[in-house]
Order: C-alpha cells, then sequence, then structure tokens
C-alpha cells in the first residue's frame, strides 16, 4: 500500500519542485521508496509522484511509477489479491514480467484490457494511468472506496491524490472552504462523497473511474460497479445450509487472499462476532498462531479487552492488548487534523489510531473486520427502523402528520423534567421528523443524523449561495426497486455513505498514518455480491441481527464467548469533554477565534455549549463535532 499523487497542468506552469513537495506529503503512506515522473505532452505537463509501503516484491523492482516501453505509466496505491490469476492469464497472452508486483500485472492488464480490466481486479485500489499513445489519462477507485482518491478540477489545473494534504503543496490550488460542506459535516459527521471541504475539490467515487481526454480536456466519469445494482437483484431461492455454507466459504477465501504479503500480518481482534469470525478462520487449520491486536479502556461501558482475550485464548493466538487512558487520548487529540485532512468527527478515530500504532510495532499488514454491520445487518438502527416502520405504518398518514404539527409547536425545552434522559431532545427531535419519513432514505436519515437542520441553520452564518442539495434521500430512486425492502435499502445506503466516508476513511487515515496496511476481508465483492442477493431473514430474524454470520461464528468458537449485547467501538467522549478535554473547548471557542473565523453563529455556539455543561443538553457528539471542525479549520482552513 502506497500513496499516489499528482497533476494535469494545461497551463503547463507547474515546477517538479512541486510534484516533489506533493509527493513527500504521503510519507507516511510509503516511507519505504519514493518516485516522481514529469511528462511534457503538446497540450499538458503530466506529473505522477509516489511513496511506496513495501509489501510484495520488496525489491526495487518494485518502484513507481512504473512505465512500458510504448510509454503507459502507472502509481498505484492499494492490493490486488488475485493478481497472480491475472498475472498467468497474461502470460497465456505473452507478456513477460520482471517483478512479484501487482503494479506491473495492472499495468499490463490494463495495455491487453483497457478499463475493462477494474472488473477482473478483486482488492483494494486507487491508480492512475497515463496513456500517451491515446493521449489520455484514467483515474481509478476500487468497488468499496478502501482506498482513498481526491481530485481537483478548477481553471485548466487537474490534481489527485490519497491525501488532501497534498493539494496544498501546489501553488495555484485554490484552498476555498465550502459552507455547503461544513453544513453537511455537522449533519453527519464526515463530508459525503463526492464532496469534500473545498470547493472545486471531490472524492471518486466508489466503483468509478475518471477518463481525462488530454486534447480535448473533456472529463468523463464512468461507473464500473454499484452496490445499489448488488441488492436490486432477485433474492435467492437457497437453503440456510447452502447460505452459511456458502457464505463461509466466501469468508474463507476472502481471508486466505488478504493473507498473501512478504512481510509479518496481523489481525484487529475486538472479541465481537466480525473480528471473531475472521480470527477464527485464519487460524483454523493453521499451527503458527496469528497475531491479534486490541485496544480497552478503563470505562468499563466501553471496554471489549476482556471478551477479546477470551477469544485470543481459545483460538490460541498470539494476542497483545493495550488499555487506553485520557492521557494517551490527549496526546492523539492534537494529532487528529493532520491525520484527517478533512474535518471528521468519528471520536473512536482516536482508539484507532492507538490500536493501529500498537500493532505496527510488530508487523507491517492488519486485517480488520470493518463492514460487518453493514453486510450482515449489525446496528441497532435497523432494528429500531424496522419496529417503529411496523407502529407507524399502521397510523393513517393525516394522522402523523398533525402529530407531527402538534409536536413541532411544542418546543423540546417545554419537557424540563425530561431534559436529563439521555439524548432525551434528539429523540424528541428525531421522532418528530420520523412521523412524516416516508421513504426508506428519508427514515434512515433521520437515524443517522446528529445536528438537524435547524440546528444548522441556527449555528452556520448565512453565506448567500446555493447550498448542495445532497441527504441520503438523493439516494431514493435507486431505492424505487421491487427488490428493496426496509433492511435492503438501509444496508446498500449504509454501505454507499457510512462505511464509506466514516469508518473506511477512519481506518484508512490512522493505519497509514503510522505507515501500517489495514485489509478488509469482509469487503471482498463476490461476499457482497452473495450476502446482497439472500433473503433479508437470513441477515435479521425476529429481531436477531446477524444471524447469518453467527452461524458461522457458532462453528468456530463457543456461544458464551461471542453472544453479548453489541458494544460498538467507541470512547468516553461525553464525560471526557466535561472534565480534561475542557480546555479544548474553551481555547477552540474562544470569542477571538469564532469572531475572526466568521462561519459560525457565536450566539449559538455559546447556548449550546451552556446547555451542554449545565447538563442540559447531553450530546457530547455534537461538541465535539464542532471541536474537531475548529481545530482542522486552525490546521487547514485559515
Amino acid at each position: 500500500m502506497c500513496g499516489i499523487t499528482g497533476f494535469i497542468d494545461f497551463a503547463s506552469q507547474s515546477a517538479e519542485s512541486e510534484l516533489i513537495r506533493m509527493s513527500g506529503a504521503l510519507i507516511h503512506r510509503g516511507p519505504d521508496d519514493e518516485g516522481i515522473s514529469l511528462f511534457q505532452t503538446p497540450f499538458c505537463q503530466v506529473g505522477l509522484g509516489f511513496r511506496r509501503l513495501s509489501i510484495l516484491d520488496l525489491s526495487k523492482r518494485g518502484h513507481q511509477p512504473m512505465s512500458l516501453d510504448h510509454g503507459l505509466t502507472i502509481v498505484f496505491n492499494g492490493e490486488i489479491y488475485n493478481f497472480q490469476e491475472i498475472k498467468s492469464e497474461l502470460k497465456d497472452l505473452g507478456y513477460t514480467f520482471h517483478s512479484g508486483t501487482d503494479t506491473e500485472v495492472i499495468l499490463k492488464g490494463f495495455d491487453q484490457w483497457g478499463t475493462d480490466l477494474c472488473h477482473r481486479l478483486n482488492g483494494m485500489f486507487a491508480f492512475f494511468i497515463y496513456d500517451p499513445v491515446k493521449m489520455k489519462c484514467y483515474l481509478f477507485r476500487d468497488r468499496a472506496g478502501i482506498k482513498p482518491v481526491y481530485y481537483y478540477w478548477h481553471e485548466g489545473l487537474f490534481l489527485f491524490s490519497s491525501e488532501l494534504k497534498s493539494f496544498h503543496q501546489h501553488k495555484r490550488f485554490q484552498k476555498k472552504i465550502s459552507i455547503s460542506a461544513i453544513r453537511l459535516y455537522l449533519k453527519y459527521g464526515y463530508v459525503p462523497t463526492p464532496y469534500s471541504i473545498f470547493e472545486y475539490t471531490y472524492k471518486l467515487e466508489p466503483g468509478h473511474y475518471l477518463e481525462i481526454d488530454l486534447s480535448s480536456r473533456i472529463i468523463q466519469k464512468h461507473s464500473y460497479w454499484n452496490v445499489f445494482d448488488c441488492y436490486a437483484k432477485p433474492r435467492l431461492q437457497i437453503s440456510e445450509q447452502e447460505a452459511i455454507a456458502h457464505t463461509r466459504d466466501l469468508l474463507s477465501s476472502s481471508c486466505a487472499y488478504r493473507m498473501i504479503a512478504d512481510v509479518p500480518v496481523g489481525v484487529f481482534l475486538s472479541g465481537g462476532y466480525d473480528s471473531t469470525a475472521v480470527t477464527a478462520l485464519l487460524q483454523h487449520n493453521r499451527t503458527e498462531k496469528i497475531k491479534t491486536f486490541t485496544i480497552g479502556f478503563y470505562e468499563q461501558p466501553y471496554n471489549e479487552a476482556h471478551f477479546a482475550k477470551q477469544v485470543a485464548s481459545y483460538l490460541g493466538t498470539d494476542h497483545t492488548e493495550y488499555y487506553c487512558t485520557i492521557s494517551d487520548a490527549a496526546k492523539v487529540i492534537p494529532l487528529l487534523p493532520q491525520i484527517y485532512d478533512e474535518p471528521f468527527g468519528d471520536s473512536s478515530a482516536i482508539p484507532t489510531y492507538l490500536v493501529s500504532s500498537l500493532v505496527r510495532q510488530q508487523v507491517k499488514v492488519a486485517l480488520s473486520a470493518d463492514a460487518g454491520d453493514e453486510v450482515f445487518a449489525g446496528y441497532r438502527r435497523y432494528e429500531a427502523a424496522i419496529r417503529f416502520n411496523q407502529i407507524f405504518s399502521r397510523i393513517p398518514k393525516f394522522f402523523r402528520r398533525l402529530s407531527y404539527h402538534i409536536m413541532d409547536q411544542i418546543p423540546v425545552e417545554h419537557f424540563s423534567m425530561l431534559h436529563k434522559i439521555y439524548h432525551f431532545q434528539n429523540r424528541y427531535n428525531k421522532l418528530k421528523s420520523w412521523l412524516v419519513a416516508d421513504t426508506p432514505s428519508s427514515m434512515l436519515d433521520i437515524l443517522v443524523s446528529r445536528f438537524s437542520e435547524d440546528e444548522i441553520n441556527q449555528l452556520v452564518l448565512p453565506d448567500g449561495a446555493n447550498h448542495i442539495a445532497y441527504s441520503l434521500c438523493s439516494f431514493q430512486d435507486i431505492l424505487n426497486n421491487p427488490h428493496f425492502d426496509l433492511l435492503s435499502s438501509f444496508l446498500s445506503l449504509d454501505y454507499r455513505t457510512y462505511l464509506l466516508d466514516d469508518i473506511l476513511t477512519k481506518v484508512d487515515r490512522a493505519t497509514m498514518t503510522v505507515s501500517l496496511e489495514g485489509r478488509e476481508p469482509l469487503l471482498d465483492y463476490r461476499l457482497i455480491e452473495f450476502v446482497a442477493q439472500l433473503p433479508e431473514h437470513f441477515k435479521f430474524r425476529n429481531g436477531e441481527k446477524k444471524w447469518l454470520l453467527k452461524q458461522i461464528v457458532h462453528q468456530l468458537v463457543p456461544r458464551h464467548l461471542v453472544d453479548r449485547p453489541k458494544m460498538g467501538f467507541g470512547i468516553p467522549v461525553e464525560n471526557w469533554l466535561r472534565n480534561d478535554l475542557k480546555q479544548y473547548v474553551d481555547y477552540y471557542f474562544s470569542h477571538g477565534a469564532l469572531v475572526s473565523q466568521g462561519i459560525f453563529h457565536e450566539t449559538a455556539i455559546r447556548k449550546l455549549l451552556d446547555r451542554y455543561y449545565s447538563g442540559y443538553e447531553t450530546d457530547g457528539h455534537k461538541i465535539w463535532f464542532l471541536l474537531i471542525f475548529q481545530m482542522w479549520y486552525e490546521k487547514w482552513g485559515s
């Protein structure tokens, strides 16, 4: 895994020194090697930069940018797990190979099949190809969006990179903050794809590629894979035993693929169903001990380390655990704006970074079990939504709308006796909105939003611009298919949004910051396509989440090791904000900071803070979202 960056400059005014700085900004993603190439065409400059983290073929034969004799050139970030099969196919077609890298396989595969190559790739990837014969460039991203890639297009300058921080190294990059993006960040805790925090700057959607014609300056975006298409297919008519057996086979194959490396490999183990499944399948029939790693908390509601230790003991892994303290978190918090160079509000970024640092001391590659909730239906909100929908569907629409208007006329502050109930205000407002929600996308949008539109309007100063019309409802037309029920709508939406822009972003930045390659066995596209076509009762049955995955895990470990309520991977951010982190709040929300910034209504910020520290507002994550933005702004926005 590596870092890639570069530019297409139609004014041909970019300097090699800028390319070197852009590449240097990604040194954490690839400390083992670096390379740049600069090409001059009749129409533009093309610059490619690369940082390498050596995983396969550690020799210099894996150096990038990599070129063929006729000039076809690539910079590639990621891993192609089936590269040996593709390599054999290419050999049969007459190609010869000079390295053991998957990069060379992609390059020669593209030479043979062009853009159709992406359908053959099983892996995580972002890569850029320059074709001097056709005078075109291409930018690809994997099906799930495991590997990040940003691009900027403005005034004849096209930039691309694994991370935004490279763009700041080009003198013509305009870092104009998007107020629309700030509003979306406050709502979701991340800026959703395809948008970014800056104008003219985008994230390439998963399962897409850009085709850039250098002679005409036309950029076309193409889709080659879409998770919604998987769920839109008719459900498979198979038995439970067949579904369990084939899912286990796919999981085993996926895990085995992701153990291919020329360096040591470990596993993140939380002790939940997802990571237990991955660890157990890897350790099964293996003599050497798999290295497993866990992070714990002294605050018991957040601590799963003892569960992970029991699983590790049963499976016989080589287990390492570390307990996170507030002092550990305090050291990480100032690093967050550098690690996540967009505002990113998921507080579990802190323990993710800490466990990544722990793992990197022993291995260079680590498997995680992200996406288990989105693939196998593990979130509590799925259960809540199904129950709410069953109840509300029996209530006539006119009565629901009447109830909404009544609740809308009664401010939540009137329920003073109830304000100490955990997240009462949020729950009240979500219940009110749910009364008039009439589509799966609108229902999920309500459940995952942290700040409501009314709250955002109160917090953010108006800028007079037309804001991006984005919400999960933007996907509703795709869901208007007879094979989408409420659960499959939620699963596909979460896969395309929350998994992509929260979970995968969190893991990629945390691991790559410490030069650790993270691999995701639950995101093998073969597994996704199969499970998506299974009837919904294989995933959620009689109130039981992850039914299918649990049947597999129960074959591998005793039930008592894993059968317990879901905990999630979080930190006690609300307690910390009221105590040890209060100094951050005082500093970043000072009068001077807010006035000079000119983004937020100071009175609205003060009201929210007063409500929180007086105990009236119990949702500390709202304060955390705002705090993270302020820290990001100081680093990158001012």
